[in-house]
């Protein structure tokens, strides 16, 4: 072997050649690419094209092995595009770049060949094909940033009324329409209350009569239904009703302006009250203005939040002081590119965002975003102990990770496409949304990280920086070795007995409440209106300020009146059931002559101050005697439909708050029932194509929803016995659900691929092993990553978003420490080659 003008050692025929092992002498210096620099450990060479991974002086691979490794000739016939022979290995490393000697690199893969070590290099793309790349990187970058100016402006896009929610086909969203023609303006009922301990003094009533009238003069507020106050029977609580105008004819008031005028009211209230007078918000207006307080400044909350919880885990993962930024600031480029394309669709009405949907695709952005970073890093670093040239390392690297995190970012955009096959506009909008924040993170992570870790160096990984010497096989070393080496001792017992508490977990489910929460059970903090709304509730009629609208043809109006009047729930006093009153025909009548406006028998108004019937239609409200968002209330609501839908002639919609919210819990579990086996079925396609198998896939499947069901089960004693939760939306299990399946198979797609990628080479058995000893530490961090920020939703003060926040938090860290650690891989090892079925590789080595 001669050195030509200090170049790579070549033999006698020109090829370039690395010296094995044994050839070595224990007194040799180490020996290093040309062009390395000695400084920073090795760094790549000045050289563009490929460059040569070489051993250092002394030291085998780790796992180069005493006798050929992996499938034997006929074997090798048997698996689809394996290299028919040994000598066509290093060609196949030339042009693919992966692992082992099927694709990768050839040292420290597991090559093949009698233990002899082979020389690789990755075959680097066209030179456009990287500039095209790196210019891909620039873009979203300035894209990302640009983006991030409008994160705070997502606010003034949100809809977070049931109302908006519900598609035109519902029976209250019919209602709500048909009610315009009736009112030009729509209202939020709304109160103000006031209490004294021991009785209001005359200096209280003084007070809240005056504020009665000032009450009048603020601008979006309806001065015409503003009435005088009323007083509690023990004559130590009054409220003062205050209607909200929530839309303009078919203009919708956005909601930072409501919480303006909301909070104006409550200042003028609170203004100069005597000492000891206690002042809330209360009803309908104050809960929906406190639901859109709890969501103001959700982007710095929890980016903040998050932000924080990913450094400390990444520097506990990474244990470098500089790592870290990376993988975050990715994510926070994925986010401001998401945003970008988000806000204009949102602001055009092209899909509905809310309040959750934004904090959910803030977490989920952050928190797949740095998944996907963990994978893509981990290969790096592992090949960097081959690649003396950081851009080769990262080329392999790439082509190693890259189809596992796309096809898990493929995976999770198909699963949550599917909740646009919902009848919720929220979530029809919810899955756009975050499977956009998902495309747009999964292409920052394959485009713009890359770039930005070659870009800086191998000093990133500083003080553990990766050298070349070939110690990047894990397989054979380290914690997560000796882990799957043991679990393949005895597989049957680990998942047998892994199953039967994940089993015991899932029995706890069956105690799930899912009835839905009531606005005051909403929160875990106790807003104003909260407070308020129990004094309110104390005191006065709960169902006043929040009636059912029932809209019917006139000709059947006193029998729709009469049918209306005897059902259960339905006020039975005086004026209980009556044609809605128009406020400003009302208050033109009592500016000329308070004292002619008489109620009739009825207790209604005459009809001179009632709304005008349009198009032979007529609007009646009928009072409920319980609030607006209780079971009772929607009890009611049924019954009213029931009674009413008979009328032959009368054509009868029964609609307002209370319909708005049970129509929105009926949708909701409507949309759960239907989604969650579209799902299933779309995962499993996705899984077969992938691992080109039928039974892996349906284990797969079968493993990740036993986790949801033990996650569930768990959830409800947590939820019921820990957090004392009053209950849980509809919608609950199915968000659960589709984040953790979609989610959950994520690290499944992380593993198996891998097992597949070493089965074409080791085999089955060894092949879960390796591939277990490989991901598991990268995987499980991700999985602690990504639990920990789906974990933040708990800051924002409201259930539904903390109980989605633990169950996927929980669900996650099962799924990664459990499920994908101990149960997939051992009942993988029990039945061997026959989870490729019906594949080739089932009938390769076992």
């Amino acid at each position: 072997m001669t050195d030509s003008g200090g170049g790579s050692p070549t033999s006698s025929d020109g090829s370039s050649t690395v010296p094995s092992p044994r050839e070595e002498t224990q007194s040799d210096p180490a020996v290093v690419a040309p062009g390395v620099s000695p400084e920073d450990g090795p760094t790549e060479s000045g050289s563009s094209t490929s460059t040569v991974p070489v051993v250092p002086s002394g030291r085998s691979a780790p796992d180069a092995p005493s006798r050929p490794v992996g499938p034997s000739e006929s074997e090798r016939q048997l698996l689809p595009g394996h290299p028919p022979a040994p000598a066509t290995v290093v060609a196949g490393a030339l042009s693919g770049g992966g692992r082992g000697g099927v694709s990768g690199r050839g040292v420290g893969g597991g090559g093949v060949g009698g233990g002899v070590e082979r020389a690789a290099a990755v075959r680097r793309p066209a030179r456009v094909i990287l500039y095209l790349f790196a210019g891909l990187a620039v873009v979203l970058f300035l894209l990302g940033g640009f983006g991030g100016q409008f994160q705070a402006k997502l606010a003034e896009v949100q809809k977070n009324d049931n109302a908006a929610f519900l598609p035109g086909s519902a029976e209250s969203t019919r209602v709500d329409k048909e009610a315009e023609k009736f009112r030009s303006e729509q209202t939020l009922p709304g109160f103000i209350v006031y209490q004294r301990v021991g009785g209001l003094t005359q200096e209280d009533r003084a007070k809240i009569a005056a504020d009665a009238r000032a009450f009048r003069s603020i601008r979006g507020v309806d001065p015409n239904q503003i009435a005088a106050p009323q007083f509690s029977r023990d004559g130590s609580v009054a409220n003062v009703a205050v209607p909200l105008i929530g839309k303009r004819g078919d203009v919708e008031v956005p909601g930072d302006e409501l919480v303006d005028v909301e909070k104006a009211v409550v200042e003028l209230a609170k203004a100069d009250a005597p000492d000891g007078l206690i002042v809330h918000s209360a009803g309908p207006g104050g809960l929906f203005v406190a639901f859109i307080e709890a969501f103001e400044g959700i982007d710095g909350v929890l980016l903040l939040a998050a932000g924080l919880v990913v450094i400390v885990i990444l520097l506990v993962v990474y244990r470098s002081p500089v790592l870290w930024f990376f993988p975050l600031f990715s994510s926070i480029i994925a986010l401001g590119v998401s945003v970008l394309i988000v806000y204009p669709l949102a602001k055009h009405d092209v899909l509905t965002l809310n309040g959750q949907s934004q904090g959910i695709l803030f977490v989920l952005v952050i928190g797949a975003g740095t998944d996907y970073a963990l994978l893509l890093i981990s290969r790096y670093r592992e090949e960097l102990h081959a690649y003396p040239a950081r851009l080769d390392a990262m080329i392999a690297a790439w082509r190693g990770a890259a189809p596992a995190i796309a096809a898990s970012a493929i995976t999770v955009v198909l699963g949550l496409l599917c909740l646009a096959l919902g009848e919720l506009n929220s979530n029809k909008s919810l899955g756009p949304v975050t499977a956009i924040g998902i495309a747009c993170t999964a292409l920052v992570m394959l485009t713009f990280l890359p770039v930005f870790l070659v870009l800086f160096g191998r000093w990133v990984f500083w003080p553990r920086i990766p050298r070349v010497d070939q110690q990047a096989d894990l397989a054979t070393h380290g914690a997560w070795a000796r882990f799957a080496a043991r679990l393949a001792g005895r597989p049957r017992l680990a998942w047998v007995s892994t199953a039967v508490i994940l089993l015991a977990c899932a029995g706890a489910m069956t105690t799930l409440k899912v009835d839905g929460l009531s606005t005051t059970d909403s929160f875990t903090s106790e807003p104003d209106a909260i407070l308020g709304q129990r004094i309110y509730d104390a005191h006065f009629s709960q169902g006043a300020g929040a009636p059912a609208v029932i809209i019917t043809n006139l000709d059947r109006q006193d029998e729709v009146v009469a049918a209306a009047s005897k059902v259960p729930g339905v006020a039975s006093g005086p004026g209980s059931v009556c044609v809605q009153v128009d406020y400003a025909k009302l208050a033109r009548a009592f500016a000329a002559d308070s004292t002619s406006i008489r109620p009739g028998a009825d207790g209604c108004l005459p009809p001179s101050l009632q709304v005008t019937s349009v198009g032979g239609r007529i609007a009646i409200d009928a009072t409920l005697t319980n609030r607006y968002d209780t079971p009772e209330a929607f009890e009611t609501v049924r019954a009213l439909r029931a009674a009413l839908h008979p009328i032959a002639g009368a054509d009868a919609l029964v609609g307002g708050a209370s319909a708005i919210n049970y129509d929105t819990q009926q949708a909701s579990a409507h949309d759960r029932n239907l989604i969650i086996p579209i799902v299933l079925v779309v995962i499993l396609i996705v899984l077969g194509v992938l691992l080109r198998a039928l039974v892996a896939p349906l284990l797969l499947i079968a493993t990740v929803v036993l986790s949801f069901a033990a996650t569930l089960g768990v959830s409800a004693v947590f939820f019921n016995h820990v957090f004392g939760f009053a209950d849980s939306d509809p919608g609950f299990p199915l968000f659960a659900f589709v984040f953790l399946v979609a989610l959950g198979i994520d690290y499944n797609i992380f593993l198996m691929t891998r097992v597949r990628e070493e089965t074409l080479e080791h085999g089955t058995r060894a092949g879960i092993v390796r591939g277990l000893s490989v991901t598991g530490g990268v995987i499980t961090s991700a999985g602690v990553v990504l639990a920990a920020t789906f974990a933040v939703l708990g800051v924002l003060p409201l259930v539904f978003l903390a109980e989605v926040g633990f169950a996927v938090a929980f669900g996650v860290l099962l799924d990664t420490i459990i499920v994908r650690s101990i149960l997939v891989p051992a009942l993988s090892h029990d039945i061997g080659k026959k989870i490729w079925w019906p594949s080739a590789l089932a009938k390769g080595v076992d």
